[in-house]
């Protein structure tokens, strides 16, 4: 059976499904490694525009499998304190390869989100929510730390330091509603219509620039590592102008405004 199911439901776009819906798609290593591999995969999919991830049955990811973790590789001769940290760095890669991915991933989160799962959905670059989904940053209930997979960095950027602070600190569930109200996902949907909604946003982006989405997505994340508003703005400068000055794409949005008809953008 594979973890990781991959598939086109519409043109252009890749679904990737956690596919372990008896364990809440927990985050065992034979479920990641995959997903890793299936993202730096699609990343060179010249014909994947937008990648939607979601997870199978009722929940997103339930985090960390308590149960059954799954075979961790290259472990042979480590000790304990050398496997647990090959551990947190084949993790951290599924993190940061969802941000490296040149395509923009919408995180279609069908259910409760816990753990290392709410991690993996806050390095998604846009997250819609079922109106059943829950969030919760559950280390903390495990007598363990809250920070993990990058989410005390990526929580307070997406909705405040203060409620970041509430959040991993009480160890509590946020429901779909507060998370769309605070800004931890763009908005909430009835279950039945998450995908559809996913999709008929990935249509919207892919009938935009390539080099200009898969910029504007580098520079989205390049803000959140910011030093100045200035810094930022140079380097907003120079991706604008290599877009305006190396594709016909402006001049051909021009074009089809004056034609009543919708651009087509050749980069």
């Amino acid at each position: 059976m594979s973890f990781i199911l991959v598939d086109k439901p519409r043109p252009h776009v890749t679904r990737i499904t956690l596919n372990r819906p008896e364990r809440m798609n927990a985050m065992a290593f034979d479920v990641m490694i995959p997903l890793r591999e299936a993202l730096e995969r699609i990343s060179h999919d010249n014909d994947t525009r937008v990648v939607v991830l979601t997870g199978a049955g009722k929940g997103f990811c339930s985090g960390a499998d308590l149960e059954n973790p799954g075979p961790i590789p290259h472990i042979d001769g480590l000790g304990v304190p050398s496997i647990a940290r090959r551990s947190m760095e084949l993790l951290d890669e599924v993190i940061l390869a969802l941000r490296r991915t040149h395509h923009p991933v919408i995180g279609a989160v069908n259910g409760p989100a816990i753990g290392g799962g709410l991690c993996l959905s806050m390095a998604t670059d846009i997250r819609i929510a079922a109106d059943t989904a829950y969030f919760r940053a559950a280390g903390i209930n495990n007598g363990l730390t809250a920070s993990e997979l990058g989410l005390s960095y990526l929580l307070p950027r997406a909705v405040g330091s203060s409620r970041a602070f509430e959040i991993m600190l009480s160890g509590r569930d946020v429901d779909a509603a507060e998370a769309e109200r605070i800004g931890l996902v763009s908005r909430t949907v009835p279950g039945d219509e998450l995908l559809d909604t996913c999709y008929e946003l990935a249509e919207r982006i892919i009938g935009f620039s390539r080099v200009g989405v898969e910029i504007t997505k580098r520079m989205l994340w390049s803000s959140l590592d910011a030093g100045s508003l200035q810094a930022h703005m140079e380097h907003e400068g120079h991706a604008q102008l290599y877009v305006r000055l190396t594709t016909k794409n402006f001049e051909e949005s021009i074009r089809a405004r004056k034609e009543n008809r919708a651009p087509e953008f050749r980069d």
